[in-house]
């Protein structure tokens, strides 16, 4: 069912956005034409989950924050609608078991043989720099041994800035870097040090093909601390790290108050 809505939109929505966007993608034969890899993407706007998939032959699912799966008002619930019909994967950013299960559909996907996509950020850049990676996409990458293939977004954030409710008629580009190989790593999956260096190695590739400064800080909590500031108005990740920055922004605010 995934697949047929997947083809559907690609011929019938496909074609309004090629036109209104006009996308350009560079590097696409560095994508193969079958067998499993992880496509790890950075993250600008909610374009990306959209123009990515419609530029690349072969079907790609990405995981998806669970807020996407739970809105209630009638945007809420056709963004839902939209994200299992093509067949996102729900990840609870929370950590613990809820991640790992997120982790685990991607590892079944790439077991099929198929492309599993990933925002090593976690959460879309509030700024457009290019935040510090998370090392999910790292245990992907070692415990299925299938190849890292890096994409940067180009102007995703420009077409659709945070918090903008009508996306800009602004073109959007997509480059594709060389597959990165760490099947040099394979069984040291639990060594925090190697996921670090992996995520990293990652991490770089994606600096050098999209031009974007890169920040040694996570994204997340970045937006949790603008937020407190009330300098970003846009949703927080549910992250532990986000969360201390919320809570000792509170009970500071809750100090001056007294």
């Amino acid at each position: 069912m995934v697949a047929v809505f997947y083809k559907f939109l690609k011929i019938t929505v496909g074609p309004i956005l090629r036109v209104l966007y006009r996308p350009w993608i560079e590097g696409a034969e560095h994508v193969p034409e079958d067998g499993p890899a992880i496509i790890a993407s950075n993250h600008l706007a909610v374009f990306d989950s959209v123009f990515l998939p419609l530029m690349l032959k072969r079907e790609v699912v990405f995981m998806g924050k669970g807020d996407y799966f739970t809105g209630r008002d009638w945007k809420g619930k056709l963004i839902a609608k939209f994200m299992r019909s093509v067949g996102t994967i729900p990840v609870d950013r929370s950590g613990g078991k809820a991640a790992e299960a997120a982790l685990n559909a991607g590892l079944a996907r790439l077991a099929k043989g198929e492309l599993f996509g990933i925002y090593p950020e976690g959460t879309r850049s509030p700024d457009g720099k290019l935040y510090r990676g998370r090392t999910g996409v790292a245990k992907l990458a070692l415990r299925s041994g299938a190849p890292v293939i890096p994409v940067a977004m180009i102007d995703t954030n420009v077409a659709q800035p945070i918090g903008t409710k009508i996306p800009r008629l602004r073109r959007v580009g997509i480059r594709i870097g060389k597959p990165l190989d760490f099947t040099r790593y394979r069984g040291l999956e639990r060594d925090r040090f190697v996921l670090r260096a992996v995520t990293d190695e990652i991490m770089y590739s994606l600096m050098d093909l999209s031009g974007q400064e890169y920040s040694d800080e996570y994204a997340s909590v970045v937006k949790a601390r603008l937020a407190a500031e009330g300098k970003f108005a846009g949703p927080v990740p549910n992250t532990p790290d986000a969360k201390k920055i919320t809570k000792s922004e509170s009970e500071s605010a809750n100090k001056n108050e007294n």
